[in-house]
């Protein structure tokens, strides 16, 4: 894989991103959580409930503006979602396949303001433009590339495992929502009307088959499949002893750039293994609940070697028709890249034993070991 050496740039103030909540999913976060925001962040609270209730009454005018439209909107063609753990090449994956004319994808600014997009959208993303790169990875950032709409749906008042990065130092809240088992029909039900809603606005402003990327939707199979029986899944794993280091990292980057409180990593590991474990657990329950045409897996390490060729793989496997429309944006897309080195983790002795113990079942399915990539 490659990609231009990353220069740093300009980023939205991560800690305002909850300023994007509906008013009373931001004051029902903060109020679950006692409202424990550290001394130095206090700063941020007048400015999140402000640009909350601005996009609450953003929200109101396009549901006015909007109403009779938005109750109409549909899904005309089953989605694709693009399974995998944190840090396994999903991004990539996804910025792939959203460059085929006839996908389309929500978009960073579409999940960030999920209340009000379809009136604002063009206006904002002109008068506040977005450029630079992400924390975690140099992978470039902009209000137009694809993003994960579960963001959207926790901004949507849903509840999120990506809610604990508000108060990083509380027990993590909304576990079961990372695969959905377990919840009363009614909250189920909820979450589902919410995701098909936000995904049916962004196919009215940009119709095509939606091409979708969350990582919790990797515990998800079975809900997604009752929400969309055509749905087509294709699930890309990454060697363990490179995925648990770089999440744990993604995870300090995130816990300080979103937290409300100066993050003490806290029993960071111990989190991080709890949700790989789980995550795997649903995959393997869900994949069996699908035919062959609707889910096709491949490794990590083969995409970054042979993106245009995986790619086309799951063009065959899925039956997502013609590749060779998409075929030469993707060629385009792949050599402008340059090159790309992934970024080195540290694996100390402890970590590597922990992964060993942790992620033994991934690891002898597909064959893993310590080695480098």
């Amino acid at each position: 894989m490659s990609q231009p050496p990353a220069t740093k740039g300009p980023e939205r103030p991560q800690k305002l991103a909850w300023g994007s909540c509906h008013l009373f999913a931001l004051l029902r976060l903060l109020a679950r959580n006692r409202f424990a925001v550290d001394r130095s962040r206090w700063y941020l609270v007048p400015r999140m409930v402000a640009e909350s209730c601005l996009s609450t009454l953003f929200g109101i005018w396009q549901q006015f503006r909007l109403g009779d439209e938005l109750r109409r909107a549909a899904i005309a063609e089953p989605p694709l979602f693009v399974l995998g753990h944190w840090r396994s090449g999903t991004t990539f994956l996804h910025d792939l396949l959203a460059l085929d004319p006839r996908h389309t994808y929500p978009n960073t600014y579409e999940c960030f303001m999920p209340l009000h997009f379809l009136l604002t959208e063009e206006y904002m993303t002109r008068r506040f433009p977005i450029a630079g790169h992400r924390q975690m990875d140099d992978v470039p950032s902009g209000w137009d590339k694809p993003q994960e709409d579960e963001f959207a749906l926790a901004f949507l008042g849903q509840p999120s495992p990506y809610l604990s990065l508000a108060f990083p130092n509380n027990p993590p809240v909304d576990e079961d929502y990372l695969d959905l088992e377990g919840l009363p029909a009614v909250r189920r039900d909820a979450w589902k009307r919410t995701l098909y809603q936000f995904l049916a606005r962004v196919a009215r402003k940009r119709p095509g088959r939606l091409v979708l990327k969350s990582p919790p939707h990797t515990g998800r199979i079975r809900v997604l499949r009752e929400l969309f029986p055509r749905a087509k899944f294709v699930h890309v794993v990454r060697n363990p002893y490179s995925v648990i280091p770089s999440t744990l990292r993604t995870m300090k980057v995130l816990f300080h750039g979103m937290g409300m409180q100066e993050p003490k990593y806290a029993n960071l590991e111990e989190r991080a293994f709890a949700m790989y474990r789980r995550m795997f657990i649903r995959l393997e329950e869900g994949r069996q609940l699908l035919a062959p045409g609707q889910f096709h897996e491949l490794r990590y390490e083969a995409l970054a070697h042979d993106p245009v060729g995986e790619v086309k793989a799951i063009y065959e496997r899925l039956d997502l028709g013609d590749f060779e429309p998409a075929r030469p944006r993707l060629e385009a897309y792949v050599a402008s890249l340059g090159t790309y080195k992934t970024n080195r983790q540290d694996l100390p002795p402890a970590l590597a034993a922990a992964i060993a113990q942790n992620c033994a079942p991934v690891l002898t399915r597909y064959g893993y070991g310590p080695e480098a990539e």
